[in-house]
């Protein structure tokens, strides 16, 4: 039986190998507005209630964690060996919505509450919006 040439093996590893990776898909980093059903009350005793479609952001970011440099290092006094940079899914915009309440009897209230305009990865931060 002859052999095959270096070339064809080569090639045949390099199909392999394409083909390989084509099932493993990599999880791809987004943040994305999602949907949620909110209900919303006037008071602790729910006196006035109504509810609304609002928006929020959901999705997963970047992020890499490696050894710092030596000018980190010596900055440091050689306590911050580790490096790391993340992003995080947060809102970028927000609008606010009108939320009709329904009180007893034919009473109606409005109120006026935020939801997410758009959504982005961006510096993760303790935020209160």
């Amino acid at each position: 039986m002859p052999m095959a040439s270096p070339q064809t093996l080569l090639l045949c590893l390099l199909v392999l190998a394409v083909s390989e990776g084509q099932g493993q898909q990599a999880a791809i980093p987004g943040c994305y507005l999602h949907s949620f059903n909110v209900t919303v009350r006037s008071d602790r005793q729910g006196t006035c209630q109504g509810s609304h479609v609002a928006q929020a952001c959901v999705g997963h970011c970047e992020s890499s964690a490696f050894p710092s440099r030596y000018s980190v290092l010596v900055a440091s006094g050689y306590r911050h060996n580790i490096t790391s940079v993340s992003q995080c899914c947060t809102i970028s915009s927000l609008r606010k919505v009108k939320v009709q309440l329904h009180c007893g009897g034919d009473r109606r209230e409005e109120l006026e509450i935020f939801t997410a305009r758009a959504c982005q990865c961006d510096m993760c931060r303790l935020s209160r919006y």
